[in-house]
């Protein structure tokens, strides 16, 4: 086998350097390492570009979701003022109604005075009409005995005290009604028309 010939320049390797020197024996190893980038830097890159362009998106979503807010407000009131609107309207037309019948009531209060309402069919359709306008919340209010109250009495007369009208409390200390000349009437909590009395004082 011939011999290579030795370049006396070239210098000595030998097989221990070579496997004492880790780099030696892979010798891309360094370059690899040092070309590879730092961990991360792509990903922070994204994630800045990423928050600088949804900071719009939700200003606009926060500025959508105070209009549907105050829309919904907008609604809520808007329904509860036609809910009200509508249960006024419903009872000024009642008030109003009842209101055009009072007339027809106070002849039924003189007929009844007069002893005209005992028995027949007169009785019969003033009662249903009583019955029929005390469904819509109309009660007559009024009677002999009562004290006087400005907001429910309206006094046409003074009388004199009559100790014996047995219709008249004993023990009244104030003035008091003696005589109802017309039934007062109300529709629920509602005075449409104050009692029409004469009043006295007691003695």
């Amino acid at each position: 086998m011939t011999e290579q010939p030795t370049d006396p320049t070239a210098p000595d390797v030998t097989t221990e350097a070579v496997n004492d020197d880790p780099q030696a024996a892979q010798p891309g190893a360094a370059a690899d390492e040092q070309e590879t980038p730092t961990e991360g830097t792509a990903a922070d890159e994204v994630a800045d570009a990423g928050v600088g362009q949804a900071a719009p998106e939700t200003d606009l979503a926060a500025e959508r979701l105070a209009d549907l807010q105050r829309l919904q407000a907008e609604y809520v009131n808007y329904k509860r003022r036609v809910d009200r609107d509508r249960v006024e309207v419903k009872q000024s037309a009642v008030v109003e109604v009842l209101t055009g019948l009072l007339p027809v009531l106070d002849e039924i209060h003189l007929a009844r005075e007069h002893g005209d309402v005992v028995d027949g069919p007169f009785k019969a359709i003033t009662d249903k009409l009583e019955a029929a306008l005390g469904k819509y919340g109309l009660v007559p209010f009024g009677a002999v005995g009562e004290p006087f109250d400005p907001t429910q009495h309206e006094a046409l007369m003074h009388a004199e005290w009559n100790p014996d009208d047995e219709n008249l409390p004993s023990d009244a200390t104030t003035t008091t009604v003696v005589t109802v000349l017309q039934p007062g009437f109300k529709a629920g909590d509602r005075v449409l028309r104050a009692a029409r009395v004469a009043v006295a004082d007691p003695t």
